[in-house]
């Protein structure tokens, strides 16, 4: 299917981790970059869709925001919506659900975290832990958050094989999404990119239908299901792949800039 023959995009959404940004190299391609500049320069809106907190972005990826012209971020995985600086939209988590949560896991000897806006604390350090929030390059405070401070989504870190165990012992309100061997985000039912999303075209005064997406983990699921046309990284899991309207190449492939020339909506240069 070619994105050229239906209408053009008014917005594309991407995610950061290996989609906009090589992970594990720390850097953002530079076709990347000048497909960016491209959509910008051609009037398409770019935007942020991460499961990454506003306090965790690469500065790589703060910095391309910023010569880009990028005014929104979609960020927890949809829960906490920024637009311009301010925030458009938040998800925290009941209250309670944390502190039974907290409990659980503390029960079962695994360690956990609580996002907020302007930071992660952890319960304590493990193995498992720094495994997963290294690979991320993500900074954190060991502690737990003030009371009435707004936690948006938790984390623990757990092996895949002790899934069953954790989710039978969470609230019913919340759900699971791995994204590490060793990680685990815990935000609400109804909680995704797609709120997020759905929020922020509300704002701009668009529809799911003007919108693209580009990803590559199963956080992006519901995403890809909602958007007018979701695009999935070569190297992203299976399961995403399967939903996706286009596979481009992998995010060390020049896989936004190619993708984005394969399906019309910007130009090849000659």
């Amino acid at each position: 299917m070619r994105f050229m023959q239906k209408q053009q995009p008014k917005i594309i959404f991407f995610d950061i981790d290996d989609t906009l940004y090589i992970k594990d190299e720390r850097r953002i391609a530079e076709s990347t970059r000048n497909a960016l500049q491209m959509l910008k320069e051609q009037g398409i809106i770019t935007a942020i869709a991460t499961g990454r907190g506003p306090s965790v972005l690469p500065e790589a990826i703060k910095q391309l925001m910023a010569e880009t012209g990028m005014e929104l971020l979609v960020s927890i995985n949809g829960q906490f919506v920024r637009y311009r600086g301010e925030a458009l939209a938040t998800f925290p988590l009941a209250s309670s659900d944390i502190a039974e949560t907290g409990k659980q896991m503390a029960a079962l000897g695994i360690a956990y975290a609580c996002v907020t806006e302007h930071e992660v604390y952890v319960s304590y350090e493990t193995e498992a832990l720094v495994s997963a929030l290294s690979r991320l390059g993500v900074a954190y405070r060991i502690g737990l958050p003030e009371a009435n401070e707004p936690v948006y989504q938790m984390l623990a870190f757990y092996p895949q094989s002790q899934d069953n165990v954790v989710e039978t012992v969470l609230p019913a309100s919340l759900k699971t999404v791995r994204w590490h061997e060793q990680g685990v985000d815990f935000l609400a039912a109804d909680g995704s990119k797609a709120r997020g999303i759905q929020a922020a075209l509300d704002k701009l005064g668009l529809t799911m239908q003007d919108a693209m997406a580009f990803g590559d983990g199963l956080n992006d699921r519901e995403m890809m299901q909602a958007v007018g046309f979701g695009v999935v990284m070569d190297n992203g899991h299976p399961e995403l792949k399967a939903l996706a309207d286009y596979i481009c190449p992998a995010v060390t492939e020049d896989g936004i800039y190619r993708g984005l020339q394969a399906l019309g909506v910007i130009e090849t240069a000659s």
